[in-house]
Formats: C-alpha cells, structure tokens, sequence
C-alpha cells in the first residue's frame, strides 16, 4: 500500500513559466481535462457523474424501481412513513426504551430512501436553474438596449 502525504509537493509545471513576462506566448497549453478515476489528497475519485442505486449502497428500496417514477407521490408516502415511525419511536422510548433500536433503523432506511430520491432530482433541478439564469440574462440584456434606445 503506497502511501501519500496530505500536501504533496507542488508539481515542477511552475518551471515552464520563467519566460513568461518577457513572452507571453512561450507558455505551455494547459493540460487536458481529467477523465476516469484520479486521487485527490489519498482518496481516489472520479469524474463519472453517475449516482449509484440504493442496491449498490446495500440499502434496501422503499419506492418502485423504473424510469417512470412519481417523485412527488413517492416522496410524500415516504415523508408520511417517517411521520409515523418518528411517532412510534417516541412512543417506544416511553413504554420500552430498550427496543429503540429497531425503529432508528428503521427511520434511517426511510432518511436515505428520501436522500437519494431528493439526488435523483439533481439533474432537473440544474437544468430549470440554468433556465432561470438564462431568461434573467435575457430580461436583463433587452432591459439595457432599452435604456441605451432612450
């Protein structure tokens, strides 16, 4: 097992710019964007932007599988469901404190299906901000020729 250290020295690219300030040109192109796994301070990461499915965490789905699914029914049975187990665990932590056990697992199992039901919804979110900024940049651009016209 290699090891690495948590600020590893800075590469040796800083070399190719001591000509900078006389020729701005004799700079070296700047190097191609990272693809597939790489390590960042000792942990390995990757630019695959692929969210793993609850299967793949171990963690067992509580909403259907499929393309098709209704975020908002699904997202609403699973807060109704969380709802009542946080009621049934106070209700266990007054009549038999020792078995709480189970309804935190329980409430954690519904916490992750709601947490990865919520990330799936990423991707749509980004695309409906990036509208958003887009029409306002638009508003905002016609609005100036306007001021500008008069």
């Amino acid at each position: 097992m290699a090891t690495s250290s948590a600020y590893p020295p800075p590469p040796p690219y800083y070399r190719l710019y001591k000509d900078y300030e006389q020729d701005p040109s004799s700079a070296p192109e700047p190097p191609p964007p990272v693809d597939g796994p790489y390590q960042l301070f000792g942990a390995t990461y990757t630019t695959d932007v692929v969210l793993p499915s609850l299967e793949d965490q171990g963690v067992r789905q509580l909403y259907p599988k499929g393309p098709n699914i209704d975020f908002k029914k699904e997202l609403r049975t699973l807060n109704r469901e969380l709802q009542l187990h946080i009621l049934e665990l106070a209700d266990i932590l007054v009549e038999r404190p020792s078995q709480y056990a189970r309804r935190v697992e329980d409430i954690s199992l519904i916490f992750k299906n709601l947490h990865h039901l919520l990330n799936s919804l990423r991707p749509h979110q980004a695309r409906a901000t990036l509208i958003h900024m887009l029409e306002n940049q638009i508003q905002r651009r016609k609005q100036a020729i306007e001021d500008i016209k008069q």
